[in-house]
């Protein structure tokens, strides 16, 4: 079942059918995830959703019989867009894989500051509301964490030669995980920056004392 929304410069396509740009399927969970951000799970009515879907009621419970099904297609959606829309830009424009955590750090310095601390990490309020709701929920939660610390954790793989032998990249990546999400919950609660910051801050003083610098000393051993 597909609402087709055409597209009057070109209304058809090479076999001369119309062109379809966004599926019902697609504009349910996109309005979805745009609601759950801004209002949370349970807070979000299904009476919203349709609404900013621009859909009727049957569309949506032929695609999601139930509302949390169309919550797992979101946390669905949320893993797809972490590349392109999180990490990636970052990547083309910092080399140093260090740089490049933090700069991804700074991305959500930004959102907070942009959106005036009404928005946080989406994955990170889901986890608070959703994550005792069901297995399959809180499976595409964590498949979400997982995906961004994955992303530190090349990171820091890339710069395993500036890093002492004996740590572990991964729990590293994790804690770099942990930072964020406490970071922003915190600058969230107080309504100003200087939490969030205050955690990089010393996230970074950490860091540079694990790194070597080119003689091959560590930030501890130059202290």
């Amino acid at each position: 079942m597909v609402n087709r929304v055409i597209d009057n410069k070109n209304p058809a396509g090479q076999d001369g059918k119309p062109v379809e740009l966004v599926s019902t399927k697609d504009r349910l969970v996109e309005a979805a995830r745009e609601l759950f951000l801004l209002q949370g799970f349970e807070k979000t009515s299904v009476k919203e959703i349709l609404a900013q879907a621009g859909v009727n009621s049957g569309s949506l419970y032929y695609f999601f019989p139930k509302k949390e099904d169309l919550l797992v297609a979101v946390l669905d959606k949320y893993k797809t867009m972490l590349w392109p829309m999180v990490i990636e830009p970052v990547f083309q424009r910092v080399s140093d894989p260090i740089d490049r955590i933090f700069e991804i750090l700074n991305g959500y310095r930004q959102m907070l500051e942009m959106t005036q601390f009404t928005h946080g990490c989406p994955i990170g309020n889901l986890a608070l509301e959703m994550s005792g709701r069901s297995d399959v929920v809180r499976q595409g939660i964590a498949d979400n964490f997982e995906g961004w610390r994955l992303a530190i954790r090349q990171c820091f793989e890339e710069a395993h030669e500036r890093l002492p032998q004996h740590i572990d990249r991964d729990k590293l990546a994790t804690f770099i995980l942990t930072t964020m999400e406490g970071g922003v919950m915190l600058a969230r609660s107080y309504r100003r920056i200087e939490p969030f910051d205050d955690s990089v801050d010393m996230l970074r003083i950490f860091i540079s004392k694990l790194l070597y610098n080119r003689d091959g000393k560590s930030g501890n051993e130059l202290d």
